[in-house]
């Protein structure tokens, strides 16, 4: 009897260490993710430029829009740690300010295509009818052009700036979101939980903000992280030519573009700025590529 006592009182203590292994959903994704080796490395790629935009004031060497003509294409050295470019500017400087520029938009240009795009998509797909037709349409209007030449001729129109580069980019970015979303909302509305809250009285606005949205989260935010580092690419392009950030703002792509003269003669003008664009949207891709193979359950059991 002793024995039987001793068993039962040791099986709730295992029990209560089996409940205290188990996590939510978003813990275990964490955990799954942090086994990926390449997404960490992306990860670790995505602060590196993070913090290097945060801390841009306090460890820049020099101005970067102070003009030393003397000191012009200088190789990189001690005091100008990757050289000087065509007007004697401390490239270091402008690499470290410039990554201040193009995560900002990248980011914004993302967060503004999600909301955009998530919206309209859950429109689309939640009612359905002419409000789907049209919709669908417009997207497919947007992605009839390729990305970039729209993204030019929307800056043509506005006239070439940094925020109106990050206007295009957001607008050529909405179709993706949105037919992502949409086809997520087709398949969560016939789910049984959304019927189970119709017959409770949900109101569409509670059924489309508190059941279908946190539904359609996980590809959203695995194609928000792919999306920044097209972004940023994107954004590079228009500064090369010309119609993204404006002289002195010191934008990767300008840099690109001003150096590319001096491509023989001092190949670190462009080197640094191209490596800069280069390791911040792979950082973003492997990112995203985890969160993909994490939240996605086909890949899970590979």
């Amino acid at each position: 009897m002793s024995d039987a006592f001793l068993k039962a009182d040791v099986r709730p203590n295992a029990d209560s260490k089996q409940s205290n292994v188990q996590h939510g959903p978003w813990r275990d994704a964490a955990r799954s993710f942090a086994k990926n080796k390449t997404a960490l490395v992306g990860l670790c790629l995505v602060i590196f430029f993070v913090l290097l935009a945060l801390v841009a004031p306090l460890i820049a060497p020099f101005d970067y829009k102070a003009q030393v003509l003397s000191d012009r294409l200088k190789p990189p050295s001690g005091e100008h740690w990757f050289g000087t470019d065509d007007l004697g500017r401390d490239i270091f400087s402008r690499v470290i300010y410039g990554a201040r520029i193009s995560l900002w938009v990248g980011l914004l240009s993302v967060v503004g295509s999600i909301v955009i795009g998530t919206l309209l998509g859950i429109i689309a797909g939640f009612y359905g009818k002419w409000v789907d037709m049209l919709i669908s349409r417009v997207f497919d209007i947007l992605l009839a052009f390729p990305g970039i030449l729209l993204a030019i001729a929307i800056v043509a129109i506005l006239g070439p700036s940094l925020q109106n580069a990050l206007y295009a980019i957001a607008i050529v970015n909405v179709p993706t979101y949105g037919r992502l979303v949409r086809s997520r909302v087709l398949s969560l509305r016939q789910e049984e939980f959304i019927t189970a809250a119709r017959a409770l009285g949900a109101n569409d606005g509670r059924i489309l903000f508190k059941h279908i949205l946190p539904n359609s989260l996980t590809p959203i935010i695995v194609q928000g992280t792919l999306g920044v580092a097209t972004a940023i690419i994107e954004a590079a392009g228009l500064g090369f030519l010309g119609l993204g950030a404006q002289p002195p703002d010191p934008e990767w792509g300008k840099m690109l573009s001003d150096s590319r003269q001096f491509i023989q003669t001092a190949p670190w003008t462009v080197i640094f700025p191209g490596l800069c664009i280069l390791l911040t949207s792979l950082g973003f891709n492997l990112m995203g590529d985890g969160l993909r193979d994490t939240f996605d359950p086909k890949m899970k059991g590979r």
